[in-house]
């Protein structure tokens, strides 16, 4: 199911205001720079191909999410990338040779079951070419980024009509294993009242990962724990992983 905050178009409008492009967009740009065919699964508004696409890429550049008003910001201000509704299992994959797949914004934590971790991950092998390249990130489990999802913690940007909106998190309980439950809120702009959005993400370690991905079919190529590539260790924000076919 799609999180509330990608389904409506007034908060999906506001997606890149509060994530503004940062060291991990720098990272994947390179990537995809480099690749002649890429998949961006999970793509939102598609800021990622989009700046690619203005700078040169010639390539063929995939988007894909199963958010229809986060694909109505990507189709608006880039219409020379091709944009996909759906998700990894909505189409074979196995006549598709992509050089790249990439999963950004921690997209990957979204795979709640492990059923639908394996079955995406086996899309991915399957999109992918001989020689080419899954990379995504998800957040460092060690460093539990939860316990700075707090109400005291608030955000303000301003909407597209110029009006201010506060957003703010709040963990709706200790974590359950692997899984953190947690609104996020959105308070003004056009609204009367606050915006409420449920979510939950799954906080995986190396090693789970590591078995996750050699069970679909791939491997471990390397694994940093922040943008500036550098090793995993308990504080490292993020676990950026690069995969291969076995």
């Amino acid at each position: 199911m799609v999180d509330h905050s990608y389904a409506d178009l007034s908060l999906a409008a506001l997606y890149d205001s509060l994530n503004p492009w940062g060291p991990g967009d720098d990272f994947y740009l390179d990537l995809v720079m480099s690749a002649g065919s890429v998949l961006d699964v999970g793509c939102g508004t598609g800021r990622l191909l989009r700046r690619a696409r203005g700078e040169g890429h010639g390539g063929r550049l995939l988007g894909l999410d199963p958010a229809a008003a986060m694909l109505v910001q990507a189709r608006r201000d880039e219409p020379a990338v091709e944009w996909t509704l759906g998700d990894l299992r909505s189409r074979r994959w196995d006549t598709d040779d992509f050089d790249l797949v990439v999963m950004t914004g921690h997209a990957f934590q979204e795979l709640l079951r492990d059923e639908e971790l394996r079955a995406t991950l086996t899309a991915v092998r399957s999109a992918l070419s001989a020689t080419g390249r899954f990379v995504f990130e998800t957040r460092n489990p060690a460093a539990r980024a939860w316990e700075g999802w707090t109400p005291d913690r608030v955000r303000q940007v301003t909407g597209p009509d110029g009006r201010a909106v506060r957003v703010w998190h709040e963990v709706e309980a200790p974590p359950s294993g692997e899984r953190v439950t947690f609104t996020e809120t959105y308070e003004g702009g056009a609204w009367a009242q606050p915006q409420v959005c449920r979510s939950t993400l799954r906080f995986l370690g190396p090693d789970a990962l590591a078995g996750f991905l050699g069970a679909a079919g791939l491997e471990v190529v390397a694994q940093y724990g922040d943008w500036a590539r550098g090793p995993v260790g308990s504080a490292s924000p993020e676990i950026i992983t690069v995969a291969r076919q076995v």
